[in-house]
């Protein structure tokens, strides 16, 4: 079986995460939405909040699981025999950025990332930017799967 998690924090996931899950769906057996949890790292949605939205965005999609993880990420792709990370690109810092991290996980390991570009449709959408939306009321909902809502 040919299983690729997609680590991230997803705070929130995004139309970005979105287009790149289902377009993983195509080329794996299944897709591992994993993610990680930093106690350091201030988040606006609570774990289940994030991994709710993601899961109610993929409930029809049996090739898709939503876990949480702590750690190094090839450790936890070890710990549920995944052969492959998958990692979306917007842009040539995201590149950059994605490219060290594939190659000392690669020099660490034998699991090998796969890079998908973003939609151009959503090549401008991250998370950060969709929090910075909603902390000022703005109509963050063109840019997130429909489970995605905050409560006033």
């Amino acid at each position: 079986m040919k299983r690729a998690i997609f680590p991230g924090s997803f705070d929130p996931i995004t139309l970005g995460h979105y287009d790149i899950i289902k377009r993983g769906i195509k080329l794996f057996d299944e897709v591992v939405v994993a993610i990680g949890v930093n106690a350091d790292k201030k988040y606006m949605f609570s774990l289940e909040e994030r991994k709710a939205f993601i899961e109610k965005s993929f409930e029809h999609e049996p090739k898709v699981k939503v876990v949480t993880y702590k750690g190094l990420t090839i450790d936890f792709c070890k710990e549920i025999d995944a052969q492959f990370i998958l990692r979306g690109l917007r842009n040539p810092a995201d590149f950059e950025f994605e490219k060290a991290i594939a190659h000392t996980n690669r020099k660490l390991s034998n699991i090998e990332t796969v890079f998908l570009l973003t939609a151009a449709s959503t090549s401008y959408i991250s998370s950060s930017i969709v929090r910075d939306v909603i902390r000022n009321d703005g109509d963050y909902t063109k840019l997130v799967p429909d489970s995605v809502r905050v409560n006033p």
